[in-house]
């Protein structure tokens, strides 16, 4: 043992061991070719180098390249009859070495094991100070495992967290392009060629390969990003290093904002691999200054331009927008010409000018626009208080300040008090704003001046003021009282501001949330939209094309509310009710749908809410649509499949018997041949077979056509596998050995159809057993299950068929074979008739464990 690596608990703090990932977008690739290459280089440089696992899959280069590297031996490892091998923990670390190869970080221990993950396995071996280097494909990590399935409709069972792999020290890729990892497929260098012809066909597609290939560099270049940025954080380097196109546009919610999207992204398209990103800037009150209607579709156009959009509070515009950009480690600022008149930017400046000043290295690109060309026009500030209180706010702001005049009077005052009398009538001027707004409180302070005037300072009883701090104290009075009135009355125009939006994001969130229960129906839309703006009618309408007739696809009516009063129920009478223009509006939502609101005329800023209530509406119904178009078009394709496979298989797989069995019988009638009793024998014994493979595949069809159907009705209760599990492999007891206790619990299930599954898994499984090899059927429970194993040593399915062997007329290789394919899907539609489940996994050192899983009786209630 080197004095660089004392054993652990010797005394000396070793430092953490180094991990080297070799990562890959899809099996074959040459990752565990290069680990080992990587260990030859390391060993020829005088390092100790041990093999820990390494899986060769029978590759012939693979075994090879091992050459004379040093192997630990791997641990057994004892499962219900089956001996699996696992990585040796132990006596790696009583070895320890400099170095480690560890394969497939993904793997998934045996039952038994210390950690239940092989990436725990490593983490210890990190912890002892010892280098490991290991592999793993982009379709075990995590979070890819969603996306994975989607490209090749295979879930991995086998998954890394992503933080594992990120932590890595190193990570190096390995790449091949779709045509060369296919070309190695089809010369033998990944599966065997039994398995060549299936994966070319599946798994190993080029679209699919090159999705996958695309995962793995996209994820391999964030995981560099964050690298990067982690560099740069820890070097206090806050300058942009330009390594990738960022495109940051100042998103200021005016007519312009479309434009400067467009540009931006026409921009970040002129070098690959370059991002948008939109920002849009919040007052530090959080309250929007743009209606979130607009917001959201802004935010719909940069997404559909292949950016993202991005909200950040500040109360500098120019400042927000350039520490974004820098905290992005942008390149390019995007903003717009000021839209206010050259006066203001000479006097004010402009926020164009200030992101140019404050940007340094950010290059600013300025977009001229037709907002431009007129200047800015002035946001009239519409009310937010109601009639009534605003006649309030008037009435007060002429009677409070008489009010205290006339009771500061007759309660006797000295010369003295002027400042309790100013600061009497302050107050009212603040009550006066919170009741009428902010022009009653002016009227009101000035009232209030004269008053103080008049009435408190010297000489009373006349306009004219004898000491001069007094007039600085009236006026002083005067821009007090106006500045405090127009805070409150900001304050309260936000608080209205705030209730709304809050409003407005309830009423979108309980849509959200109708979605996700399953209620995005058109007649859930309309009566939320109902229910939120308190209409008294909805209409969803729809048409065919541009100018044909609008038709009612749904409608929600308030009881008992319409134009003349009370109206007959029914989706008929709701459509033929009259409302005035008066009382109706419309909210498009698209050229061929619209919401009709009847009962009220919406103010501007419902409208604004309804309108984007209205949008998602519209993406809501679409998807559903959309959702129930490719559930239909997915069932046509798959009967059409399933016909066409029938009638294929059906001309091949049938015509075989039925020709064995003419030839058989010809054999026996015919006048002129003379056969010993030998002879006769074997033929009657032919006929008798193919008759039973005959039987077994009609009664597969038909099995299959009843599940399709739906005619299969289970008649469930309680059974022992005891009486079961004989009966089902009778006909195969000399190729299995039975594990399948006394002891077991009852199940709940129709013996009948269980008999007919397991039968159809044994059969599989002992057609592709070796010539010898037993296959093991065993039995286990747990307290809610009992689980059924039918376990062979075979060649196995790849993880990319595994989905796709429950399907109908799969056969593995997809090539000429003794049976339609149909055991497997008859055996899964049929445990799933009976309340189980059926799952594939690998059986440890090669071959196909298949596991029924069952409901105990009592516990399937």
């Amino acid at each position: 043992m080197s004095d660089e690596h004392p054993a652990p608990g010797a005394g000396t703090t070793r430092r953490r061991g180094r991990l080297t990932v070799y990562f890959g977008s899809a099996p074959g690739v040459g990752k565990t070719y290069a680990m080992l290459d990587e260990a030859q280089r390391r060993a020829d440089r005088g390092t100790d180098v041990v093999v820990g696992l390494v899986e060769t899959h029978g590759r012939a280069a693979t075994v090879a390249k091992i050459g004379d590297l040093e192997m630990i031996p791997r641990r057994l490892v004892e499962h219900r009859g089956v001996t699996l091998t696992e990585l040796d923990v132990p006596a790696v670390l009583d070895r320890d070495p400099e170095v480690v190869l560890v394969d497939e970080l993904a793997h998934t221990n045996a039952p038994g094991s210390p950690h239940p993950k092989r990436w725990q396995d490593v983490h210890d071996l990190l912890d002892a100070g010892i280098d490991v280097v290991t592999t793993v494909n982009v379709q075990h990590l995590e979070s890819l495992n969603d996306d994975v399935e989607a490209i090749t409709g295979v879930r991995q069972r086998e998954t890394v967290p992503d933080q594992v792999v990120r932590d890595a020290d190193q990570i190096q890729l390995v790449d091949l392009s779709p045509e060369q990892l296919r070309r190695r497929l089809a010369h033998g260098n990944v599966y065997r060629a039994e398995q060549i012809d299936a994966s070319m066909s599946s798994y190993f597609r080029v679209g699919n390969l090159t999705a996958l290939r695309e995962l793995a560099l996209l994820w391999l270049a964030d995981r560099v990003e964050d690298s990067l940025t982690k560099y740069r954080a820890d070097h206090a380097i806050t300058g942009t290093w330009p390594a990738r196109e960022r495109i940051v546009v100042a998103v200021t919610g005016g007519a312009e904002t479309e434009t400067l999207l467009r540009r931006g992204a026409r921009i970040a398209q002129r070098a690959a691999g370059s991002e948008l990103l939109a920002v849009h800037v919040l007052p530090t009150d959080g309250l929007p200054s743009t209606p979130s209607a607009t917001i959201a579709g802004y935010r719909t156009l940069v997404e559909s331009l292949g950016g993202s959009f991005h909200t950040v509070v500040g109360e500098d515009v120019p400042s927000a927008v350039v520490d974004f950009a820098r905290g992005v480690n942008a390149t390019m600022i995007v903003v717009g010409v000021s839209r206010h008149p050259l006066w203001r930017q000479a006097l004010l400046g402009s926020s164009s000018a200030e992101i140019a000043r404050l940007s340094g290295a950010i290059d600013v690109h300025l977009v001229t626009h037709e907002e431009a060309r007129g200047g800015g026009h002035a946001r009239r500030k519409g009310t937010l208080l109601s009639p009534r209180r605003r006649l309030a706010g008037w009435v007060c702001a002429v009677l409070i300040p008489g009010l205290l005049t006339a009771g500061l009077l007759g309660i006797g005052r000295d010369d003295a008090a002027l400042a309790t009398d100013a600061m009497l009538l302050l107050a009212g001027v603040v009550g006066i704003a919170l009741i009428g707004g902010l022009w009653p409180a002016v009227v009101a302070a000035i009232v209030s001046n004269l008053c103080l005037n008049w009435f408190f300072t010297p000489p009373v009883g006349r306009w004219t003021i004898a000491e001069g701090e007094n007039v600085l104290a009236l006026a002083l009075f005067v821009v007090v009282a106006i500045a405090v009135a127009s805070v409150v009355d900001l304050a309260a125009r936000r608080a209205a501001q705030a209730y709304r939006a809050r409003a407005e994001a309830s009423a979108l969130a309980a849509l959200s949330r109708s979605v996700l229960s399953g209620d995005d129906t058109a007649s859930a839309v309309v009566e939320r939209v109902a229910e939120t703006f308190g209409l008294a009618q909805v209409r969803l309408e729809e048409r065919a094309e541009e100018r044909a007739p609008w038709r009612v696809l749904a409608s929600a009516v308030r009881p008992g509310v319409g134009p003349a009063g009370p109206a007959p129920a029914g989706p008929a009478a709701d459509a033929e009710r009259q409302w005035s223009d008066a009382e109706q509006s419309e909210v498009a939502i698209d050229d061929r749908r619209r919401l009709v609101l009847c009962g009220r005329a919406l103010p501007a800023s419902d409208r604004q809410a309804v309108e984007a209530f209205g949008a998602q509406a519209g993406i809501v119904l679409e998807h559903r649509r959309l959702r129930e178009r490719a559930e239909k078009a997915a069932l046509l394709e798959q009967t059409e499949g399933t016909r066409t496979a029938l009638l294929a298989a059906v001309s091949h797989d049938l015509r075989t018997p039925l020709a064995t069995i003419r030839t058989a019988v010809d054999g026996l009638t015919m006048p002129d041949v003379e056969l010993d009793q030998e002879d006769r024998d074997l033929l009657t014994r032919t006929i008798g077979e193919s008759t039973a493979r005959l039987e077994r595949l009609i009664g597969n069809l038909l099995d299959l056509s009843r599940l399709q159907t739906g005619a299969v009705r289970p008649a469930l209760r309680a059974a022992s596998l005891e009486e079961v599990v004989p009966i089902a492999v009778e006909p195969w007891l000399a190729d299995l050995s039975l594990d399948v206790g006394e002891d077991l619990p009852l199940v709940h299930t129709d013996p009948g159809l269980l008999e007919r599954v397991v039968a159809n898994l044994v059969s599989n499984a002992v057609r592709h057993s070796p010539t010898g090899a037993k296959v093991l059927v065993s039995g286990s429970a747990t307290p809610e299950e009992v689980e059924l194993r039918v376990i062979d040593t075979g060649p196995g399915v790849p993880d990319g068929r595994k989905a796709s062997m429950f399907e109908p007329f799969q056969r593995l290789g997809d090539v000429t074979g003794t049976g339609l394919g149909l055991g497997l899907a008859v055996a899964d539609g049929l445990s799933r008739a009976v309340g189980a489940t059926l799952t594939a996994e690998d059986t440890p050192g090669g071959g196909l464990t298949m596991v029924l899983t069952m409901p105990r009786d009592g516990a399937a209630s």
